[in-house]
């Protein structure tokens, strides 16, 4: 299975840059501090052990070429499994290569050597201006070696003001050369036959690793992916870096999840090929047949081409961001609230599924996914042994005949129904209450009901959902505020102890009123704190917040347990409610407005005519193009017209009355002409003319799907399309020259 050997140093370098050896980042992207960079080296030069590597033979014929790959592009002969940070801190500081850091940022590795004593540091300011120092080691293993060694001589003579004596050169130069030399270092090599599989190689790599690091299976597809399709590996990193940074071009960052390259793995192999466990996958990307165990190239060319198209699709942005507007359609704001990562990736397949295979349309998908996670996530249904319940998921969908929409439904309520039994909302999810962890489902569930049921914060006019919303708070408080019924000092009195003054059902999100002391029993201040509020509305508040009747005079443990099964009737009426239809192929739209704008929402006063004149005016036409042309060029989104910056809903009435067609069709013409006119790519298919109404107003809402190529506008005043705009933020901003350029490149190489 296996057989120790050495390598040189210099051999290892040269199969790694000839590609006949892999790094895979098999693990994780190269995360080595510098620091630990310079100890390799010096452990290297002063002949320490440094660790053995282990290599894995791939089996791949020679001259394989990779999945979709150029005539270069060929299957490399062997994986480094073990040892992958320090060759590539070796491969980088030798050949000069840039790494790309976890934080997806590309990074010289610069150490620096003094061989006076034979030092080895981290470059900085000081030391690239010392003679002593040689700031970047890489040049010892370049052509100019010598050159850059007399060099070396000169700067010191300089710096001494004096020549250096014949022993003292041939001292430095023996300690230099001890550094080029390096490239003869023999590493000691576990090489793993191609016969061995992965579950041998995960054991031997665990019992090996002084770190104590285990191998998933999800490692493994990864690694296949590395040998087999590397783009297609690099096209999961790419996609989990636009998903997490908010400043990289194109970014898709959202609230709820930095997705990882295994997970987002999970989800394309989940589609490709209706399998939940990743030992599975492996098989079937060798090539194997499941029942005969026979493997095939032929067979692992067609896998890997149905993993490639469920690929593009999990990977498309557009999908992604519809996908999310399902948690919001769930109540769900941010990760404060998801504490299951699996229940939504695993919706995010159930979503493609049913776009792709049942043909379902956005807005007939959107509540049914909404529920389904909403059920996962509360249930906590892929927290134990999640591989072989999205199978069994999965099985029961498969059995279902293509694009018959309505069996799709039929299934997700049925088992959402079989799941939330009656017993489930009178004994499961009350007794889940009973607790004092901070973030747990049955809690995110309460919060998501106060959401969906446009909750206040108790004793004030403050609305739930801005309190939960990401935007409002901060980095210093990353959870909303919350506050005791049965305030703790006085719980403290009556003896309770620290851990049941601290229930969860003693929580919810309080407003004190000024004057009120919020340290005594809740009757000496319950009437005090809702004097100036309405009875209705105390009301209502006593319902969102599930205060039993008299709870203020009850028992603690008597109100905990009555609070318990009236928190959990929130949970149940706000989860029928994300169910009811709503109009709207995307979020309602006066949550949008209230969200105010962001990378994907801009709200416009008007269309072409001037707030100040009430006359047609080129920069209000130019503003919509422009708008439209920000989000066609990013990653698509939604402009409102008829709302002002300050979210103020002023509705189209009055712009349409001055149509020569004063009514919703003139509109919508008015504005397809607008676009059209300024805009250098069609916008019949990447652009939505619509109209909503909200508070009693007329909203025009333009849908913008992500353009396939650079889209421009013409400037205010007509001319050529020469101006690119792209969304970043809440802003449209124009790029130009060099920018543009970069931007463009990032933006649509892989469209």
């Amino acid at each position: 299975m296996y057989r120790n050997t050495a390598y040189k140093l210099a051999n290892l370098l040269k199969d790694i840059e000839s590609g006949k050896l892999a790094l895979p980042n098999i693990q994780r992207p190269f995360v080595w501090k510098p620091a630990q960079v310079r100890d390799l080296f010096d452990s290297l030069y002063r002949g320490f052990p440094v660790g053995t590597l282990m290599l894995w033979d791939t089996g791949a014929e020679v001259g394989t070429k990779q999945v979709g790959g150029g005539a270069t592009d060929a299957v490399p002969k062997r994986l480094i499994i073990d040892g992958q940070q320090r060759l590539t801190s070796l491969y980088s500081v030798m050949k000069g290569i840039p790494v790309l850091t976890a934080a997806f940022e590309k990074k010289q590795i610069r150490i620096a050597f003094r061989p006076t004593d034979a030092r080895f540091e981290v470059t900085d300011a000081a030391i690239q201006s010392d003679p002593e120092f040689i700031p970047n080691i890489t040049v010892l293993w370049k052509d100019h070696y010598r050159k850059t060694v007399k060099s070396y001589f000169k700067r010191l003579a300089e710096r001494r003001d004096a020549p250096l004596g014949d022993e003292e050169e041939e001292r430095l130069e023996a300690a230099i050369d001890g550094v080029r030399d390096l490239r003869s270092f023999l590493f000691q090599v576990i090489d793993m036959e191609d016969s061995a599989d992965a579950e041998a190689v995960a054991e031997i790599f665990t019992r090996i690793n002084s770190k104590g690091i285990n191998l998933s299976q999800a490692d493994f597809v990864l690694t296949l992916l590395s040998v087999h399709w590397e783009e297609g590996r690099r096209a999961l990193e790419r996609f989990a870096r636009k998903a997490t940074d908010p400043k990289v071009a194109g970014s898709i960052a959202n609230p709820f999840i930095s997705p990882l390259p295994d997970q987002l793995l999970r989800v394309s192999v989940g589609l490709a090929f209706r399998r939940g466990r990743m030992q599975t996958i492996y098989q079937l990307l060798l090539g194997k047949d499941l029942q005969t165990g026979k493997t095939s190239k032929d067979r692992r060319d067609d896998q890997f081409d149905r993993l490639r198209q469920a690929q593009e699709t999990v990977l498309d942005g557009d999908n992604w961001r519809r996908f999310l507007r399902c948690l919001r359609r769930a109540g769900f704001r941010s990760n404060r609230t998801v504490t299951s990562e699996n229940a939504l990736l695993f919706s995010y397949l159930l979503w493609l599924i049913g776009k792709e295979d049942f043909g379902i349309r956005h807005a007939e998908l959107e509540p049914m996914i909404a529920r389904w996670f909403f059920m996962a996530h509360t249930t906590g249904r892929y927290t134990s042994s999640p591989e072989t319940v999205i199978e069994a998921d999965l099985r029961r969908l498969a059995s279902i005949e293509a694009r018959n929409r309505e069996a799709f439904r039929s299934e997700l309520d049925r088992i959402i129904a079989a799941t939330f039994t009656p017993d489930y909302w009178k004994i499961t999810l009350p007794s889940r209450l009973d607790g004092t962890a901070a973030k747990s489902p049955a809690l995110s569930a309460y919060w998501a009901a106060l959401y969906l049921l446009d909750a206040e914060v108790l004793f004030s006019d403050i609305a739930v959902r801005d309190l939960l919303d990401p935007k409002r708070s901060g980095k210093a408080d990353p959870n909303p505020k919350r506050g005791y019924l049965f305030p703790r000092a006085h719980l403290a009195e009556q003896g309770w102890n620290e851990h049941r003054q601290r229930a969860l059902a003693n929580t919810a999100f309080v407003a004190w009123p000024e004057g009120v002391e919020s340290n005594v029993a809740p009757a000496d201040y319950w009437e005090t704190a809702t004097h100036h509020l309405a009875p209705e509305r105390v009301e209502r508040q006593a319902n969102w917040h599930a205060l039993p009747p008299g709870w203020q005079t009850a028992d603690y443990n008597t109100f905990l347990e009555q609070r318990r099964g009236l928190m959990a009737k929130v949970v149940h009426d706000a989860f029928v409610k994300i169910g009811q239809s709503n109009s709207n192929d995307d979020e309602s739209t006066l949550d949008l407005i209230r969200g105010g704008e962001t990378q994907t929402v801009e709200f416009k006063a008007t269309a072409r005519t001037s707030t100040e004149t009430g006359k047609k005016d080129p920069r209000m036409q130019h503003a919509v193009a422009k708008a439209v042309c920000g989000l066609m060029n990013n990653e698509g989104g939604v402009v409102l017209i008829g709302v002002n910056d300050n979210k103020e809903i002023l509705g189209i009435e009055d712009e349409m009355a001055r149509l020569g067609k004063p009514n919703l069709d003139g509109f919508g013409l008015m504005v397809g002409e607008i676009l059209t006119s300024r805009l250098s790519f069609p916008i019949a298919r990447t652009v939505d003319i619509g109209f909503e109404e909200c508070r009693g107003k007329t909203l025009c809402r333009i849908r913008v799907g992500l353009a396939p190529k650079p889209v421009f506008s013409k400037p205010v005043n007509g001319g050529e399309f020469v101006e690119f705009y792209v969304r970043q933020g809440a802003r449209t901003d124009e790029l130009k020259g060099d920018k543009a350029e970069e931007y463009k490149k990032q933006r649509f190489r892989w469209r």
